[in-house]
């Protein structure tokens, strides 16, 4: 098939936009890379050298030898990851009604929990850090937590109901001639056949939980308790240009596992999402 010349044009002025927009989001991540491997001295120069006359690797070096770098590490990752397996096994059996069950309002109820994500987070900031207060939850990484799993359950429910779908509705009305309930046909055959979409959901909220700021920001104030985004933000309140290039390195560092699951996961994560796209 002969492509005229308009369609040519067209996918040319795409390619174009998309390298545009790509660089919009690389050039911030391009002069944290400038930054971090600059000297102290040439951190002095700002704008003025973007390529590093004399680059160095001490900057990463340091922040990885820092103890209290590795600490606020192991708390986002526990954070992120507990936040991460509470938000799918909650919202796995929702999301299994919702998929096998018919109800009335089931529609408005999916749009409903569908509109909870939509609400930010700055909207219940006072009245959420009262209510933990009231709980006793405050200052620790239960109560944390537990918003981690409120957050993510949402999102959680729908992309779950995606991957339910997806398993043949006669493989659990055979269980059930065979006398398996409900409970055990979905323990035992659809949770299995639906891995790959838990495993999904699992790493698209351990993605969310790592940049998550807001929650931790408000719940806890020890630094012994904060996660990596919230101690670079301290951080950079207290810094001044001769530790710049520190805090560069440190940004970097915490973006990468983050960006690394993403890179080397992303079709696994794409496919997921797209599991309900074709079908009748």
């Amino acid at each position: 098939m002969v492509r005229s010349r308009s369609e040519k044009w067209g996918d040319i002025l795409v390619y174009a936009g998309m390298v545009v927009l790509a660089l919009v989001f690389l050039l911030p991540i391009l002069w944290l890379l400038s930054l971090a491997l600059r000297t102290q001295s040439e951190v002095f120069l700002g704008a003025a050298r973007f390529i590093p006359e004399a680059p160095t690797l001490d900057n990463f070096a340091r922040v990885l030898r820092d103890g209290g770098f590795q600490l606020y590490i192991w708390n986002t990752i526990k954070l992120s990851s507990l936040g991460a397996a509470g938000a799918v096994a909650l919202a796995a059996p929702a999301a299994y009604a919702f998929s096998r069950m018919t109800f009335r309002g089931k529609g408005a109820v999916m749009l409903g929990i569908l509109s909870v994500q939509m609400v930010s987070g700055l909207v219940v900031l006072i009245p959420l850090y009262r209510f933990m207060d009231r709980l006793n939850l405050l200052e620790s990484h239960f109560g944390t937590t537990l918003l981690y799993i409120a957050a993510g359950i949402p999102v959680t429910v729908w992309l779950l109901k995606i991957a339910f779908d997806t398993v043949p509705q006669v493989l659990e009305d055979a269980a059930a001639i065979d006398g398996l309930s409900r409970v055990e046909s979905f323990a035992l055959i659809t949770l299995p056949l639906a891995l790959p979409g838990l495993a999904s959901a699992f790493i698209l909220n351990l993605i969310l939980n790592w940049s998550q700021f807001l929650i931790p920001f408000i719940m806890l104030s020890a630094d012994e308790k904060w996660p990596i985004s919230v101690a670079i933000f301290r951080f950079a309140g207290a810094t001044n240009a001769a530790t710049t290039q520190l805090l560069a390195a440190a940004c970097l560092l915490a973006i990468l596992p983050a960006l690394a699951i993403f890179v080397l996961l992303q079709r696994w994560i794409l496919a997921a999402l797209m599991a309900g796209a074709v079908k009748e």
